[in-house]
């Protein structure tokens, strides 16, 4: 299962968002990212990623950690919430916006999707439309929606350099800044921060030097490197593990019933049986067998994922 290129020592995470349970996308992902980190010794954190109040709910979080530990798939140390993290947002928000580098958008998602082509998995760039913007003109926008009782979000601006890393799984990565990612939002228009930057953030302030993921994440990661460097963090390792897809194509979510936790623990009857029907339809192991983490630690051959983008559940 030994993939090139780790950094020495592994600090991966577990990041769900407490908004639903775990379902079989989700748990392919935590189960790649602790099989890669355990193989070498590494540390598993796990983080709360509970910054939308809107969504998370506290009984989620519980729920997760429950999944997690049911399934064996432990973390090392104590829990982070991002719920508690607002002032170190707050501070890496403020040195980028002192720079400079941000300002106010007013577009709604109608205007973003009326003037903006989907690129790769579907991501909007933004076309930098309030960039354009004099401060006369932010200002009569900005006593417009405060008349209403908003706010703008506010974006980062990027410029035309090319984000360049090599993933440990699918390969070497070529991103433009200005043509793929474009200008994005760091703080949303409720004020609270977007996920691109508390992600960095925190990334950095637990150590963590590599980050498990699904691939519909990939066209993040420019993002999540260009935060990197303009806040003078320590680059990140990354691996991008395929989506577990339906038949249809679609992606498994949480909406998906049929693969929650919950029924697969009805359809392979134990812990063990769910994670080794998962670790065989990706094609870790040979036969669709109740397996352990540990076991799975010996028979799992991670590297069997390499350049794979989709994988069908069945």
């Amino acid at each position: 299962m030994a993939l090139e290129n780790l950094p020495e020592p592994v600090i991966t995470r577990f990041a769900p968002s407490p908004t639903g349970r775990m379902h079989a996308g989700n748990i392919f992902s935590y189960l790649s990212a602790w099989l890669l980190t355990k193989r070498v010794g590494g540390t598993v954190l796990l983080r709360i990623e509970d910054l939308d109040s809107s969504r998370s709910r506290a009984a989620y979080a519980d729920h997760i950690k429950q999944d997690f530990e049911l399934l064996g798939l432990l973390w090392d140390g104590e829990v982070m919430y991002q719920s508690k993290r607002w002032e170190a947002y707050e501070a890496a928000f403020r040195a980028l916006k002192e720079r400079g580098l941000t300002y106010p958008c007013f577009c709604t998602r109608a205007d973003i999707h009326a003037a903006s082509a989907p690129h790769a998995g579907e991501q909007l760039v933004y076309p930098g439309t309030c960039a354009l913007l004099s401060p006369e003109e932010q200002s009569t926008r900005l006593r417009e929606l405060q008349h209403d009782g908003r706010q703008p979000s506010i974006r980062l601006k990027v410029g035309y350099e090319t984000i360049c890393f090599e993933d440990l799984l699918q390969g070497e990565q070529h991103f433009s800044c200005a043509d793929d990612c474009g200008d994005f939002v760091i703080r949303r228009s409720d004020g609270g921060f977007a996920y691109q930057l508390a992600v960095v953030v925190d990334d950095a302030a637990q150590g963590v030097n590599l980050v498990v993921r699904g691939t519909d994440l990939l066209s993040s990661t420019p993002l999540q490197i260009y935060l990197q460097q303009l806040l003078d963090l320590e680059q990140v390792h990354y691996a991008h593990v395929p989506l577990i897809c339906a038949a249809d194509g679609r992606r498994i979510a949480k909406r998906d019933h049929d693969a929650s936790l919950e029924e697969l623990l009805v359809q392979y009857k134990t812990p063990e049986g769910v994670l080794g029907h998962i670790a065989f339809i990706a094609g870790l192991i040979n036969k669709d067998q109740a397996l352990t983490t540990q076991e799975l630690l010996e028979s799992a051959q991670l590297s069997a994922v390499k350049g794979v983008k989709k994988i069908t559940w069945h």
